[in-house]
């Protein structure tokens, strides 16, 4: 059922049962969300600027890098939050040759929030062009045990991933109990990728 809108989450006691879709249901047990789709579930707890920016460069003194993360620490610009910069480019089929898009970005703290990412912006200089969004963060305000509705937070300004991979830990060990154990993936000494069992 890719790519169809969802209608309705089905509760029967206070659990999920299903989703509803253009008259059907898939019925479930356990249900993964973002908040988008149970705005009575979430509260707003901030929100992110990002500005995505068209370069005809790479980043200053980064060696000439295709790609590239940049963390500008919060203490450096009396700050409560780090900035973020991830550049990527033409190298990576994202872009036309010779052209590098870079993603800055930062945790609301002020009624003015594109000043808050000049110092990321100045690393970027000349600009050929910037889009700017301010979006609002959501975070569960439950654990989801009750209703079986496991909703992860909204996605925040790093761009390193580290928050997002612990909201999918946090997510499986709400589900299912306890914390994914990874020792337990880990391949044996004498295993080789794709060789079937014997």
């Amino acid at each position: 059922m890719l790519n169809k809108p969802v209608d309705d989450i089905i509760m029967e006691n206070g659990k999920v049962v299903g989703v509803k879709s253009e008259g059907e249901v898939a019925r479930c047990k356990q249900l993964i969300c973002d908040p988008s789709y149970i705005p009575d579930r979430v509260r707003k707890a901030g929100q992110v600027i990002r500005i995505i920016c068209i370069l005809s460069h790479p980043i200053k003194n980064t060696n000439d890098a295709n790609s590239c993360q940049i963390i500008i620490p919060q203490n450096q610009v009396n700050r409560k939050s780090d900035i973020y910069v991830c550049m990527i480019s033409y190298a990576h089929n994202v872009a036309a040759q010779g052209k590098y898009i870079a993603i800055a970005s930062t945790t609301v703290e002020t009624a003015e929030p594109e000043k808050e990412v000049e110092p990321a912006l100045e690393l970027l200089e000349p600009i050929d062009q910037k889009f700017v969004a301010i979006s609002d963060l959501y975070e569960p305000i439950d654990d989801g045990s009750e209703s079986q509705v496991f909703c992860s937070c909204s996605y925040d300004a790093t761009t390193h991933f580290e928050t997002t991979c612990n909201d999918i830990k946090d997510i499986y060990k709400r589900m299912a109990g306890s914390a994914f154990d990874f020792e337990n993936m880990k391949r044996k000494q004498n295993d080789v990728f794709g060789e079937a069992d014997q």
